[in-house]
């Protein structure tokens, strides 16, 4: 950086000598004009309106012309006035900083220390710290006496230079006077609005969106030249602006509302449906692969007596739960017959072998008594 200006800050009887340096500066791409039938640059030229001649910069000079009258300025007499020479911030009052109103901050100046020893820069800095307050202060730069405050930002002194009371117009607007009637539920819903917008300020985290649309139009126009397509460009239509419909005001709180609550929920049902889905995924595979361990058709004669090792009562419910469907349904019902079947073949094979051996209990106690 390039200091614009030296000075000293009076502190009372303490001096503070300070390089001044401008703390902002504009991004903005630079257009100039041109004749749109060539192309040709148009340029401004200092012509005198008596010969018509074009005047150089340095045989130009200043005038004030009032009722009627002018009165020409030379730049020597402009050089002495004793403000214009003067290179002092002065420092008049310690107020506040909230006493400061917004509006009247007109530029930025960062303040180095200009001297062997930074002590009077550091004692000067520690004092605003320590006591919480700006310094407002009065000094002379580029012909205008100027009213600045002097704060601090990351251990460096900012002067900011003030608009004076006179320069800040008046907000006189009689449709303000209007009697308006804002009901509860408005003002709720605004309020939830409010709360779903708030956060901490980040000025890193915006765009200047006009800037880099302009870049992007300039390097399609060296690409494509007079074959430019905009509406290809942007992907949007030359001059489609947002159409402001007209609604509602409690209609378009309520859209507002549900669109930043949809945006802010969007990220958790997407993660709430990835894992439904995964869940639901397993759950149907595990259901799948149960009822196929189920291989034996004579298991459900032995089952009812004494559970084969393995099988629990977790997985009686699940077979219970397959049966429902219907091929297994026509798998248990082949089972169940088959062992049916060999049950009954089982019972009847034993039947006359029980009564056999009824009759000869029968014959040895019918025996005894005789």
């Amino acid at each position: 950086m390039r200091a614009i200006w030296k000075g000293a800050i009076a502190f009372g009887l303490v001096n503070v000598p300070v390089k001044v340096y401008s703390a902002t500066e504009d991004h903005d791409i630079s257009l100039h004009q041109v004749h749109n039938a060539d192309g040709g640059r148009i340029r401004y030229q200092r012509r005198c309106e008596v010969c018509s001649q074009v005047i150089d910069y340095s045989d130009i000079e200043k005038a004030f012309e009032e009722d009627g009258r002018t009165v020409v300025l030379s730049k020597e007499e402009l050089k002495a006035i004793p403000a214009e020479n003067s290179h002092e911030i002065e420092v008049v009052q310690f107020v506040p900083s909230e006493q400061l109103e917004p509006m009247m901050f007109e530029k930025s100046y960062y303040l180095e220390p200009d001297s062997k020893s930074p002590k009077a820069y550091v004692l000067l800095r520690r004092a605003l710290e320590d006591t919480d307050r700006v310094a407002i202060v009065q000094f002379a730069l580029r012909e205008k006496t100027r009213l600045g405050a002097l704060r601090i930002k990351d251990d460096v002194l900012v002067l900011q230079s003030l608009l004076w009371p006179d320069e800040v117009r008046e907000a006189n607007f009689p449709s303000l006077e209007a009697d308006v009637r804002i009901s509860a539920q408005e003002r709720d819903m605004s309020a939830a609005l409010v709360e779903s917008m708030a956060a901490d300020f980040d000025p890193a985290s915006f765009t200047d969106d006009y800037q880099v649309q302009l870049r992007q139009l300039i390097e399609a126009k060296l690409e494509q030249g007079e074959s430019l397509d905009t509406e290809e460009t942007f992907g949007v239509e030359a001059g489609e602006g947002s159409k402001g419909e007209v609604i509602d005001l409690m209609e378009a709180l309520k859209r507002s509302l549900d669109r930043k609550r949809g945006s802010g929920s969007a990220a958790g049902s997407a993660g709430d449906e990835a894992g439904g889905d995964s869940g639901g995924a397993a759950g149907e595979g595990e259901e799948e692969t149960k009822p196929a361990r189920k291989r034996s058709t004579s298991a459900p004669a032995k089952s009812a007596d004494k559970p084969p090792a393995g099988k629990t009562s977790s997985s009686k419910s699940a077979g219970d739960k397959a049966g429902a469907a219907k091929s297994s349904e026509a798998k248990g019902a082949a089972s169940k017959s088959a062992g049916s079947r060999s049950a009954a073949a089982k019972s009847t094979a034993a039947k006359p072998a029980a009564k056999s051996a009824a009759g000869k209990a029968t014959g040895t106690r019918a025996r005894k008594p005789a």
